[in-house]
């Protein structure tokens, strides 16, 4: 069992960047993909991006060229940088263990003027 918890969610301009990271209550280094999904209001879960065990990462194309995942086994954590937001990036966020099943509780992105 792993618990993931999101921390970085806030209040951001748009063009603005934030860094979302999770911390996992384990190690990490079993876990093949940890990944990053949202889920705005009225509308389902989506896949954000996800990165294997040794870093390759895969990206929803309308986030491609503007966020950025990483891992760090060694401090059990994942980061999710977003650069250039757009009010449409505005969504609950979630940290997952993808392959094991586990989600974290969200963490609030809110893009706005």
């Amino acid at each position: 069992q792993v618990q993931l918890v999101e921390s970085g969610g806030g209040l951001v301009q748009p063009g603005g960047s934030l860094r979302l990271s999770c911390a996992a209550s384990r190690s990490i280094f079993s876990i093949n993909v940890m990944g990053w999904y949202r889920q705005a209001p009225g509308k389902q879960r989506e896949l954000v991006a996800t990165i294997t065990k040794g870093g390759i990462p895969n990206y929803a194309d309308s986030v491609k060229g503007r966020f950025t995942i990483s891992r760090d086994n060694a401090k059990n954590t994942v980061y999710l940088q977003m650069n250039s937001l757009k009010v449409e990036d505005t969504a609950v966020y979630y940290c997952s263990a993808v392959d094991q099943h586990y989600w974290g509780q969200g963490t609030q992105v809110t893009v706005s003027s």
